[in-house]
Order: C-alpha cells, then structure tokens, then sequence
C-alpha cells in the first residue's frame, strides 16, 4: 500500500526504524480478509490447532490416518485461520492533554504513537479507525482499509485540539457496544478518571473480546510536583485557578498521587490489559520499539 507521509508529527526515521516490526493482537481477531491474526474462527491455513473427531460431511483429506491406526477412530484435523485486524484508537482531547513541557503536549505525543501504530497497521494490512474523547464523539471514524482512509485518519489525528472536560468513560463504554467485532482498542489518554471506573470501562472492552491496550501518559511534574515556590495553577479541564504554596501542599498532593497510581496498578492487574505508564519525555520511537516486540507471539 502507498501512502505519503504529509503529516509533520509522523517522524520517517521512526517509520523506518520500526519497518521490520509488525502489530500483533494478544487475543484471536475475527476479520473479513486473510491477514496476520489469529481467529477463533477454524480454517484450513497452516498453523495446526486441535484435533476434532469426524462428523459425516466433514473433508475427509482432513483425516489424520496416524490418529486412526493409533485409535481406530476418525479425527479430523483443525487449523487456526488467520484474519485481519481493526485497530481503533481512542485519543483523549479533553483539555488536560494540552499540558506541555519542552514543546511537547500530551497530546503531541499521542499524536505520534495514535500515527505511527495507524500507519504500519494499514501497512500489513489492517482496519484502521479513530474515536477522539471529548465530553462526547465529536468525531468519529470507524475503522477501514485503505490509503484514503488512512490519510482522513492521520488528518483529523492532526488536527484535533485539546478542550473541555474528559468524555473518556462514556467513549470507552460506548466504544464496546459500537465496534461489532473483536477489535484492537489503543487508549491514549492521561487518565484522569477515577480507577474504579477505569475498571469498569476495561472490563466492558474484555467482556466484548476486544484487546485493549493503553498508553497512560504522564509528565514528570505531575510526579514530582517539584515547584519551589508560590504558583498560580490553572485546571485545564475548565475549574477555577487555584493559587497555592507548593511546600504546604506538596506532601498532601504526593501522597495523593502515589494512592491513585497504586489502586490504577491494582486496576491493571486485576483486568489483564496491556498497560504502559509513559513519561512524555521519553523517546517514542523507543516506547514503541519495545510495545511492538512485546506483543511479538513466541514460535511453538
């Protein structure tokens, strides 16, 4: 597939760089071309899976003679068939992804890990489609294959800005109900929403077999809180400005946030998705380096 790369915050050298990677689902994808996923859906490509016995109109060029001379039984032999796969990213817009440090927003930085997995998904092949989480789907765009559809992708991914409130609880429940098929969910979002709710908004994805992964990104001060003086914060989800002394309010805001990453990380592992903690000063290109081989499957 040709596709020309327009979009400024997709960086060639990390295309390049990434080229001999592929994105693996970690669950069976049903699809409606022949691609590079498992499907729960049994076939006839090569990769064996289980053994059936033989029912009366089955193809018996399936028959496995061994089975017979070791049961003096028929089985037929099953092959997993392998599918297509719809990547669906799910963009925070909510105004706290304006936060900036060095230039880059959390936003920007979404913007090229939401790109770059877009593009080499369409690449091998793949469904590609966008949600942006506002207060509500103000723009979405479900997922397809196609240079042109990829290009109407990467566009609106350029051009959204952050603003309002969050949306990302309604748009992660509603995503569930939306996609019909098993799909790959990618959420790029600061997660600012209670973990609880989190939970049930992961768990609704799981229910619905759909494979989610979520790239949390964070930037460092929002850890350290390391302000040496009086200051003037700004909510930019659209509260009143607060002016506070960080030495008096310091220990109280650590704490607080070391108590939401703690039941977060409690929220991860009871819900088995595949979680990345990032610190938008880090290297993309590495980050996605090490997601893509991660979900590499192992050889039999």
């Amino acid at each position: 597939m040709a596709i020309q790369l327009k979009r400024e915050y997709l960086d060639q050298t990390v295309l390049e760089r990434l080229s001999s990677l592929e994105l693996h689902a970690r669950l069976p994808m049903i699809g409606s071309v022949a691609g590079k996923h498992r499907s729960p859906i049994r076939g006839s490509s090569l990769e064996f899976a289980e053994y059936r016995k033989y029912v009366p109109g089955d193809d018996t060029r399936r028959l496995d003679w061994r089975a017979y001379a070791r049961n003096d039984r028929y089985y037929i032999k099953e092959f997993e068939a392998d599918t297509n796969l719809r990547l669906c990213l799910i963009v925070d817009t909510s105004g706290s992804m304006g936060f900036a440090n060095n230039g880059m927003s959390k936003l920007d930085y979404a913007r090229r890990i939401g790109g770059t997995l877009a593009y080499i998904a369409a690449l091998q092949g793949d469904a590609v489609g966008l949600y942006c989480a506002g207060e509500q789907f103000h723009k979405e765009i479900p997922p397809k294959r196609s240079a042109t559809h990829l290009g109407a992708v990467l566009d609106e991914l350029g051009s959204v800005e952050p603003a309002g409130e969050t949306g990302l609880v309604d748009i992660l429940h509603e995503t569930a109900e939306r996609v019909p098929q098993r799909a790959m969910i990618i959420i790029l979002s600061d997660l600012f929403i209670d973990p609880e709710e989190a939970r049930n908004c992961f768990e609704h994805l799981r229910f619905r077999k759909h494979d989610v992964a979520v790239f949390h990104l964070m930037e460092q001060n929002e850890l350290d809180f390391e302000f040496d003086r009086p200051m003037r914060f700004v909510d930019l989800e659209g509260g009143e400005p607060v002016l506070a002394d960080p030495h008096i309010i310091g220990t109280q805001y650590r704490r607080a946030i070391e108590t939401y990453i703690q039941s977060m990380d409690e929220v991860i592992r009871d819900t088995e998705i595949d979680y990345h903690r990032v610190n938008i000063n880090d290297d993309y290109g590495d980050l996605l380096a090490r997601f893509l081989l991660g979900r590499t499957p192992k050889k039999r």
